[in-house]
C-alpha cells in the first residue's frame, strides 16, 4: 500500500508543473511567428509579470486544489526546492533577456547546486518517501483552523509562498535584464553564495546524524540526547537556517551590483519570515521534558542565527580584555 501511494505521489509531482511548461514552450515556439498582436506579446515584454501569472495559476490555485484533494499539502514543501531553478531557467531563456554570459551561468549553477542540496536534505529527512507528510506548521494550522482551513489554506500556503519565491529569486530577472561585465561585488556574490552553501549543507547533515542516533537509542531502549550542541550547533541554534539565507542575501548582491538595489524587499521579507518560524520551532523545542531545561540553557548561551562565540566564551573574552 505504501508504495503505491508512493508511485502515485511522484507521478503527481512530474505532473504538476507540467501546464506552465507547456504554455511557455508554445511561447517559445510562436512568438517570432505571432509578433505583437496577441498574447505572445504580452508574454514577450513582460516577463516577470508572466512569471507571478503562471505561478498563481499553477501553484497558488492547482497546487492548493490538488492538496485539497489529497487533504495533504506536501507538494509546495517539495517545489520550494525546485521553482527557483525553473525560474532561472525562464528568465535566461525569455527572449526579451539580455545578460552577460558568464553572471547568467554562475547563477544558474550556484541555483542548480543549491536546490540539489535541499532536495537531497529534504528527501533524507523524509526517508525517500513522496508525499508522506506535509509540513508540521500547516499541520498545526490545520487543526487550528478546522473546517475553515480548506479556504484559509489558499492564502497561508500558497499564495504567501508566491510572494517569498518569487521575491527571493528577483536578482534572476535582474542578472537577465543587463549585459554589464562581470566586476568585483559579482565575485563577493558568488563566494557568499558558496559559503552559504556549505555551511546549510554541514548543519543539514549534523543535524540528521543527531536525528537518527536517537531514533536508534529509541529503538535500542537507551538515552537519547536532549539537544544538539556539537559542531555548527556549537555556535549557532539554528546555522542551517543562517546558511540558508545567507544565499539569497549573496544572490541579491548580484541584483545590487546591477542597480536593482530595491530587490532586497524579497530576502528581507524571506528572513522577517524564517525569523517567526524560528521562534515556532523553538516553541516547540521546549514543549518535551526531556529535553526543556537543556534547550532553555542552549538559548542563553548559544547565536539564535549568525554562528559565534557561545556565552561562557563571550564572557572569558570580555574578562581577558579588562
Amino acid at each position: 500500500m505504501e508504495k503505491h501511494s508512493n508511485i502515485k505521489n511522484i507521478v503527481v509531482a512530474i505532473l504538476t508543473p507540467l501546464p506552465s511548461i507547456l504554455f511557455y514552450l508554445s511561447f517559445l515556439h510562436n512568438h517570432s511567428s505571432s509578433p505583437r498582436s496577441n498574447i505572445w506579446s504580452f508574454c514577450y515584454e513582460h516577463p516577470l509579470l508572466l512569471a507571478n501569472i503562471l505561478f498563481f495559476f499553477n501553484v497558488d490555485l492547482f497546487f492548493w486544489l490538488i492538496g485539497l484533494l489529497l487533504s495533504n499539502n506536501w507538494l509546495i514543501d517539495l517545489y520550494w526546492t525546485v521553482i527557483p531553478v525553473l525560474l532561472v531557467h525562464y528568465f535566461s531563456s525569455h527572449p526579451n533577456s539580455k545578460s552577460n554570459s558568464l553572471r547568467s551561468t554562475i547563477a544558474i549553477v550556484l541555483t542548480w547546486v543549491w536546490s540539489i542540496r535541499l532536495t537531497h536534505n529534504y528527501f533524507r529527512r523524509e526517508k525517500w518517501e513522496w508525499g508522506k507528510r506535509e509540513d508540521w506548521r500547516f499541520s498545526d494550522m490545520r487543526k487550528q483552523y478546522g473546517k475553515n482551513w480548506w479556504w484559509i489554506s489558499f492564502f497561508a500556503v500558497y499564495l504567501s509562498q508566491q510572494v517569498f519565491i518569487i521575491g527571493i529569486c528577483l536578482p534572476m530577472f535582474a542578472i537577465h535584464a543587463s549585459d554589464q561585465p562581470c566586476g568585483i561585488y559579482d565575485l563577493v556574490a558568488l563566494v557568499t553564495c558558496i559559503t552559504s552553501i556549505t555551511v546549510a549543507y554541514f548543519a543539514d547533515t549534523q543535524l540528521h546524524e543527531f536525528v537518527t542516533r536517537n531514533e536508534t537509542s529509541k529503538k535500542l531502549s537507551m538515552p537519547v540526547i536532549a539537544n544538539l550542541e556539537t559542531g555548527l550547533w556549537r555556535y549557532s541554534r539554528h546555522p542551517n537556517y543562517f546558511g540558508e539565507q545567507l544565499f539569497w542575501w549573496g544572490l541579491y548582491l548580484f541584483a545590487w551590483n546591477l542597480g536593482y538595489t530595491w530587490m532586497f524587499v524579497g530576502p528581507l521579507v524571506n528572513s522577517m519570515c524564517l525569523g517567526y518560524v524560528t521562534v515556532l520551532v523553538e516553541r516547540r523545542m521546549v514543549e518535551k521534558e526531556y529535553r526543556a531545561e537543556a534547550y532553555r540553557q542552549y538559548q542563553k548561551s548559544t547565536s539564535v542565527w549568525i554562528p559565534w562565540f557561545k556565552g561562557s566564551k563571550i564572557d572569558e573574552i570580555k574578562e581577558k580584555s579588562m
